[in-house]
């Protein structure tokens, strides 16, 4: 009897162990489907193919449908440059994400509202450039420059939109011209 018990027991502990060694790579390969999916989602959305750089993306929590309030990163990196949000760069970041079609509710307006009301984490631009990078990899020169000049001028009409007095003095501060310098170094060339 003590050898039956004494295998009936190594039996549990040996099917203990396979069960929770099954639900453990179970939950692997749903999370690296997952992991697969929101990758697939953001390729299309954005077009990049660089796994590196949708990873990345993702690890912010960017999905498909917030990826175009991706795009609204450097006005909003102009925006709290200075520390703070006051109302007329507030304004131009919502008008300009208007432009970008980030006006209807839905996560990526969320997202952004939520931007406008706290600082994003800095990792964020960092990801705005490696997706700059890849998006401008399948540009040609001309398309890069169309891109560049797109961005970075929404980018200084915000730091624009609350500078000087009375419309007197320089638009532009220095830590804005910093963020600037930093948006334009994310494009080659």
């Amino acid at each position: 009897m003590g050898e039956e018990f004494l295998g009936d027991r190594k039996r549990a502990l040996e099917e203990a162990f396979f069960a929770k060694e099954d639900q453990r790579l179970r939950r692997q390969l749903r999370e690296a489907d997952e992991a697969r999916s929101r990758r697939e989602a953001l390729a299309a959305a954005s077009g990049i193919a660089d796994d590196a750089v949708l990873d990345a993306v993702a690890a912010l929590g960017m999905t498909g449908e917030t990826l175009a309030a991706l795009t609204l990163v450097p006005l909003v990196a102009v925006a709290w440059a200075d520390g703070a949000i006051d109302d007329r760069e507030r304004e131009a970041v919502l008008a300009a994400a208007a432009e970008a079609g980030v006006a209807a509710p839905g996560a990526a307006r969320e997202l952004l509202g939520r931007w406008l009301r706290e600082p994003p984490p800095r990792e964020l631009l960092a990801a705005w450039a490696d997706y700059t990078r890849a998006v401008s990899a399948k540009l040609d020169d001309a398309g890069v420059q169309a891109l560049r000049a797109e961005l970075v001028g929404r980018a200084r009409r915000v730091a624009e939109a609350s500078g000087g007095f009375l419309g007197l003095g320089r638009k532009v501060s220095d830590a804005e011209e910093a963020v600037l310098g930093r948006l334009e170094a994310a494009f080659p060339g």
